[in-house]
């Protein structure tokens, strides 16, 4: 087993399959486990900077389906919570409705909807953000363009920056 995951790992940081690998990074780092996908990217595009603009493109894509999953596993825990409130007949309340700042946060995100999702790319905070949004079910295809949109401008924009900062300093 250690030698096919050697294999694996190796055939994945060949540049030549530098996009599908990245597609990856970005998908799993969108979810709610802990993982960043810049290094990656930059590091594909240090080695092949004439893929800037697609690897850009396929970490946004990659970023936004794992955003996208976030949002369908918060909607998978709402239809749970449901099932088990009426098998027992009592509801769960989230902790989030607990406190005043919780409250405060479900009720901002309830006023702003599928807009919120714009800020899914913010660390530490975006990706739980879609899967609240998932549990508060509001409508999917509004929230992953949503998603889409703060995913690419921080790709472009942190990409620029690393590429730049490189290029006078290193």
């Amino acid at each position: 087993m250690n030698e096919w995951l050697q294999l694996l790992l190796t055939w994945l940081s060949l540049p030549e399959v530098g996009l599908p690998t990245l597609f990856v990074v970005a998908f799993v780092s969108a979810t709610l486990l802990p993982m960043g996908s810049e290094a990656a990217l930059f590091a594909l595009v240090s080695i092949k900077p004439e893929l800037f603009w697609p690897a850009i493109i396929v970490a946004s894509a990659g970023n936004t389906a794992g955003g996208a999953l976030s949002w369908a596993m918060g909607m998978g825990l709402h239809k749970a919570v449901d099932v088990s409130r009426d098998k027992r007949g009592t509801a769960h309340v989230p902790r989030a409705y607990h406190n005043r700042a919780g409250q405060w946060a479900v009720d901002w995100l309830k006023r702003l909807g599928p807009k919120a999702c714009l800020l899914s790319w913010l660390p530490g905070v975006g990706d739980p953000l879609c899967a609240v949004a998932g549990w508060l079910r509001l409508p999917f295809w509004p929230c992953v363009a949503y998603m889409a949109i703060g995913k690419l401008a921080r790709y472009i924009t942190l990409t620029y920056a690393l590429v730049w900062g490189w290029q006078m300093w290193g």
